[in-house]
């Protein structure tokens, strides 16, 4: 995965990316949550290749791996 998602002060300001473009991990989550195809996706965005898109799955997947969360305060 770290070939894939990468993290750069300079690009993005400094979220995690996929390979270094300017596509930050967020936003192809949110095209996913939002009904985008892994296939819709590549098709719209010539430059991203499917491991990319898996690579965030599993980048976000691992962000999620806390032992406990703190209620936040109103």
């Amino acid at each position: 995965m770290t070939d894939r998602i990468t993290i750069d002060p300079a690009i993005c300001h400094g979220k995690p990316c996929i390979r270094g473009l300017r596509y930050p991990v967020e936003t192809i989550l949110e095209w996913l949550a939002g009904g985008m195809s892994i296939e819709e996706i590549l098709y719209d965005y010539e430059d991203l290749e499917r491991e990319d898109i898996l690579a965030a799955l599993s980048y976000a997947a691992r962000l999620t791996h806390i032992k406990r969360l703190e209620p936040m305060a109103a």
